[in-house]
């Protein structure tokens, strides 16, 4: 279990999305784990600093070969969009919940999350959790 920061935790911007609709299923068993116990960890008033490269859930995801992501070139799209939408900048500094609400409000609600990471591997969990979530988006239906 990952103890409450006394620093902010460096969370990349896309990760805002994939935290709202996190159900257990992952790269791996110990990045599943790992990625479970960051969401535990984040409250309304966890301070965050919002990043563009790895972050804390990163570190346990087999993708991150030697500090760089394998996926890298489409991870720093869906990073660069999010800090679009939700006007923010690589280094801002803010709570999770402000985050968080940040996402739901600007990119999840309105159903620009298709827009974005459509082609990810998880797209159907989050489709369907979306549209659960935000029945008035119209997330890729």
């Amino acid at each position: 279990m990952i103890s409450a920061p006394k620093k902010p935790l460096p969370i990349r911007a896309h990760h805002g999305m994939c935290l709202a609709f996190f159900e257990g299923k992952g790269y791996s068993d110990g990045f599943t784990a790992h990625m479970g116990d960051v969401l535990h960890t984040l409250k309304e008033d966890t301070p965050i600093q919002v990043c563009r490269e790895k972050d804390i859930i990163c570190k346990a995801c087999p993708n991150l070969q030697n500090g760089i992501c394998a996926s890298e070139s489409i991870v720093n799209f869906y990073d660069d969009r999010v800090l679009e939408l939700c006007e923010l900048h690589p280094g801002q500094h803010m709570t999770w919940g402000t985050f968080s609400g940040l996402t739901a409000d600007r990119i999840l609600r309105p159903g620009l999350r298709s827009s974005i990471c459509g082609r990810c591997q998880w797209d159907d969990i989050c489709r369907r959790k979306n549209a659960m979530l935000f029945p008035e988006s119209h997330s890729g239906f």
